[in-house]
């Protein structure tokens, strides 16, 4: 029943740019709701900032959408998001794995879109002065191999 829906928002998302931002209403609830890590925001205009805000701060923005599982009203997409720091190592293409939760309202329009991946994996453990502390407080909480 979704299927043309998920397929549209799947090429949204996978040929975002600065000036398709402003097609969100073609796809998204006015009064939708976006999680992630960082934000917590209702609305349209709130989800285009943070969509504005990517493109201001990084370089070459892209997702990669892996997997669809699709059940009602519901999909969960697995995805990869690339992009560049502009400022750190900005020849170094980053990677984030992660994964979203998106529930469509009556009118085929996104009404919930929740994205989840691990902040400190996927994107602190890669910076230069938290990263090393980070990677070391990972290593002191494994199991220590039995001897």
């Amino acid at each position: 029943m979704m299927r043309p829906q998920v397929e549209a928002l799947v090429g949204f998302f996978e040929s975002l740019t600065r000036q398709s931002v402003s097609d969100l209403p073609r796809y998204y609830a006015a009064d939708c709701r976006f999680r992630d890590p960082f934000n917590d925001v209702r609305g349209i205009a709130a989800l285009a900032a943070i969509f504005t805000h990517m493109f201001d701060t990084l370089e070459s923005p892209r997702f990669i959408v892996r997997e669809r599982v699709a059940d009602g009203d519901r999909v969960l997409l697995t995805w990869d998001f690339e992009f560049r720091f502009r400022n750190w190592r900005p020849q170094v293409t980053q990677r984030i794995h992660g994964a979203s939760l998106i529930i469509f309202d009556g009118a085929g329009l996104v009404s919930e879109h929740r994205d989840y991946w691990d902040a400190a994996e996927e994107l602190y453990e890669k910076l230069p002065l938290i990263g090393p502390l980070l990677r070391w407080c990972k290593r002191q909480g494994r199991p220590k191999a039995p001897l």
